[in-house]
């Protein structure tokens, strides 16, 4: 399995928010290059990123940082928030972003996204977050009717990477992964999941890896790692 670090942006900064509440953001390092590195440092394999302004705001807002973090490690960069169409898609990858995520795209334009697939292959993610089973857009700020499943359904065989599965009501609380509904969206799609939203012990490691057999094939882990809740080395040899 692979441990995705997350580094979130906001304002050009690398910052976690609570209950992803904009405005009760805690700053954990004013340089995200300088995170990049040491993620990269430590060993991990991927780098998470998200403009959370650029989610907002419906366009890429953190453009500097983010060339910072692709400048600063020689790691793959798999990146989302504010990513709306095909020409920012490409802008992206041209950059050196390994991977794009798609999320609000993914609900509100499914056509585009499949389009994208066929024109960048590998390098679409689709980003699914939800409050319980129900689909969340625009920076969580607008919730659906449309349930997670069914819109993993979408892109069935079409030639999306990853979905990444955020439990939002959980995500930078601590309360642990919502592993149930991460292995029920795993076992009705043949897309590999990542599992997001909550994480905060070694045990939730363990349970992402357990369920690598129903095709959980990483967790993003963002709060934990940077309050020492957990050790990064002791959670990339658990994810051996």
């Amino acid at each position: 399995m692979i441990i995705y670090p997350a580094i979130d942006l906001k304002n050009g900064q690398c910052v976690r928010l609570h209950k992803g509440d904009m405005d009760t953001a805690t700053i954990y390092n004013e340089d995200p290059g300088e995170q990049a590195a040491e993620w990269a440092r430590l060993g991990f394999q991927w780098i998470h990123a998200v403009d959370l302004n650029g989610a907002i705001d419906g366009k890429p807002v953190n453009v500097e940082a983010v060339r910072s973090i692709l400048k600063s490690a020689d790691l793959p960069v798999q990146l989302g928030g504010g990513i709306r169409s095909l020409a920012q898609i490409e802008s992206w990858l041209s950059e050196g972003v390994s991977r794009v995520i798609l999320g609000t795209l993914a609900l509100k334009n499914p056509a585009l996204v499949r389009e994208a697939c066929a024109l960048f292959p590998g390098q679409i993610v689709v980003g699914i977050d939800a409050r319980g089973t129900r689909v969340a857009v625009e920076g969580w700020v607008e919730e659906s009717d449309i349930e997670v499943n069914d819109l993993a359904a979408l892109f069935e065989d079409c030639g999306v990477s990853a979905i990444i599965y955020t439990d939002i009501n959980r995500d930078g609380t601590g309360k642990g992964l919502n592993m149930d509904t991460t292995i029920a969206l795993a076992q009705s799609t043949k897309i590999p999941v990542i599992a997001s939203g909550g994480v905060s012990s070694i045990a939730d490691i363990r349970a992402v890896r357990s369920a690598f057999v129903h095709g959980v094939e990483g967790v993003i882990i963002g709060t934990a790692l940077y309050n020492g809740a957990i050790n990064p080395l002791t959670a990339l040899k658990e994810a051996q």
